[in-house]
């Protein structure tokens, strides 16, 4: 019916390209436009202004030998000022601008390691957007954005992957608990020997405060009963000593027995043999 009565309409961010007699004529912008059909005026077409996207998905090699598919997303739209180069001069859009992906990815990629690669997604999304600006704004298009939405490298590679960064961080973990153990045994080493330390001190001033009560004991005992030896009173000593010894065994709540030999002659030679041991020990030391 806009034809029978030579109007057209151009929806907004969309611009019609009219010829005359097939050839270029002007830019129709969004509205309501004469077009006189029997000069020999007609749309050619219709050129939307959104902003569109492509999705690219490349399979390039890295440095290091390794298979990767890059999936960039480019961001693009015609220009209204070019509209009639981003209409006459490409046929295909879409395929130009997946061309110029392609050949910029597999000269990038193919220069850096798969673990740069990861790192360097910006600086390789840079050289595309650099590279398709430079191209296609010949063409009357402007690049908008380009993203590398991914990297994406072979299944087998991935799993290998994360099977040495699980191996690096359980080997990490192993050392921090050998260190933590370390840590307790030297802590339990050093517990110990300061153990040690202290029964040995404790045994030490129990054995002098022994040495001292007999002494005391002797003295005592030699002062209030004239005419005795300092012999009869170490013996009479060692045979309380001995009695309380049993005492003790006999008190005990262990099942486990001891044998001695028990009677007068055998508490003489108990005394006699812890006397000449100390008399012993004294020569020795003298020595």
């Amino acid at each position: 019916m806009g034809n029978l009565f030579c109007c057209v309409q151009v929806d907004q961010s969309t611009v019609a390209i009219r010829e005359t007699f097939g050839k270029f004529d002007s830019v129709l912008e969004p509205g309501c436009h004469c077009l006189p059909w029997f000069i020999g005026k007609r749309i050619a077409g219709h050129l939307t202004l959104r902003l569109q996207q492509l999705d690219v998905r490349c399979e390039t090699k890295t440095k290091d030998n390794v298979f990767v598919n890059v999936v960039a997303s480019i961001q693009y739209r015609a220009l209204a000022g070019k509209a009639n180069d981003a209409f006459y001069k490409l046929s295909n859009t879409r395929s130009q601008i997946q061309a110029y992906v392609f050949d910029v990815i597999r000269a990038s990629v193919p220069k850096l390691n798969l673990d740069d690669a990861f790192e360097q997604k910006n600086d390789i999304a840079k050289a595309v957007e650099d590279e398709l600006e430079k191209a296609m704004s010949a063409y009357g298009f402007e690049i908008v954005q380009t993203l590398i939405v991914d990297i994406e490298p072979d299944e087998h590679v991935k799993r290998a992957m994360n099977e040495i960064n699980a191996a690096a961080r359980l080997r990490v973990a192993a050392n921090e608990k050998a260190e933590a153990e370390k840590i307790v045994q030297i802590k339990r080493a050093e517990g110990e020997a300061e153990a040690k330390y202290l029964s040995g001190l404790g045994i030490a001033r129990q054995r002098q405060a022994i040495v001292d009560g007999l002494r005391d004991s002797v003295l005592g005992f030699s002062v209030n009963v004239p005419g005795t030896t300092a012999k009869d009173v170490m013996d009479m000593v060692l045979i309380t000593q001995y009695f309380d010894t049993m005492k003790e065994i006999g008190a005990s709540s262990k099942a486990s027995s001891v044998f001695i030999p028990h009677g007068p002659g055998a508490v003489r030679d108990i005394a006699t043999q812890i006397r000449d041991g100390l008399l012993q020990g004294h020569a020795a030391a003298a020595i």
